[in-house]
């Protein structure tokens, strides 16, 4: 009875790492074939029966693709406006998380739901006040426009305080009676605590951030400013497009989100899984 039962929890296990196996390279197959593009030539993109590779390695296509395009900008701009948003959408969102998990004072749970509940609000209805409060300002066509709005998230408090709500209060007690204040005990304390959470988090803001489209298209209007997902599109053509030199340039754009989720993907797992112990 026990070898079939272990042999029946083997094939069980064979089975379910054979189905994830297919649904991982299904969900590769987009980025590989993204990537086979940029070394193909033109002619070679759209050949049938479709072929993965081509006759030789067109490595031109990456030399090629600030010929036409400021992509070294687009990139450049990318990276000031995500590197602005996740530090302080993370410091404000820490700061916050802690305020509400930690620190007792009259309409806490009130003023965090109605925080809350902004999430419930669709970007798309808020995009036309929020245009006209930018203009009024003077930040419209600025990369101001899109990194002052981004730096505070209601998800990213409420991850935050999901953490700081299993942080042990006897520690911050014991802390508070060695003579620290609620600075130092956030600070020294509570955030080294949530090193998890917070890599969790600016994953997100990261992601969220390199690849919005919306936002950029609506507040920019000059070519310098552009963030790397509008220089993509405007790098198709209207009655033409040079698809090889445009995966190339795609591989390059995807490159950062890839390495920062390689490099923080076991904190990032922790970071969920934590985030969500205690209601």
């Amino acid at each position: 009875m026990k070898k079939k039962l272990k042999k029946k929890l083997s094939m069980k296990k064979i089975l379910v790492y054979i189905l994830l196996f297919i649904g991982a390279l299904i969900m590769l197959v987009p980025f590989i074939w993204m990537v086979s593009t940029s070394f193909k030539n033109t002619q070679e993109v759209f050949t049938f029966p479709p072929q993965l590779f081509g006759e030789r390695i067109v490595w031109e296509n990456y030399t090629q693709i600030s010929d036409r395009f400021d992509y070294v900008k687009y990139f450049t701009n990318s990276v000031i406006v995500s590197a602005w948003v996740v530090f302080f959408q993370v410091l404000t969102s820490a700061s916050a998380g802690y305020v509400f998990a930690k620190m007792n004072f009259k309409g806490r749970d009130k003023i965090f739901l109605l925080y809350l509940s902004t999430m419930m609000v669709p970007v798309y209805v808020t995009i036309i006040t929020n245009y006209i409060q930018m203009s009024k300002y003077g930040l419209v066509n600025t990369l101001w426009s899109l990194m002052l709005p981004a730096s505070v998230s209601a998800f990213g408090t409420f991850l935050m305080r999901q953490f700081f709500l299993t942080v042990p209060t006897e520690l911050i007690e014991a802390a508070k009676m060695d003579g620290c204040n609620p600075l130092l005990i956030f600070f020294k304390i509570c955030l080294p605590m949530a090193k998890s959470t917070i890599a969790t988090l600016a994953i997100f803001c990261f992601m969220g951030t390199w690849n919005d489209y919306f936002t950029p298209l609506i507040y920019l209007n000059d070519s310098e400013k552009f963030t790397i997902p509008l220089g993509l599109a405007n790098m198709q053509g209207l009655y033409s497009t040079n698809w090889p030199v445009l995966m190339a340039a795609s591989v390059i754009s995807v490159l950062p989100v890839l390495i920062a989720f390689l490099f923080a993907q076991d904190a990032f797992v922790k970071g969920v899984m934590m985030s969500g112990l205690k209601d």
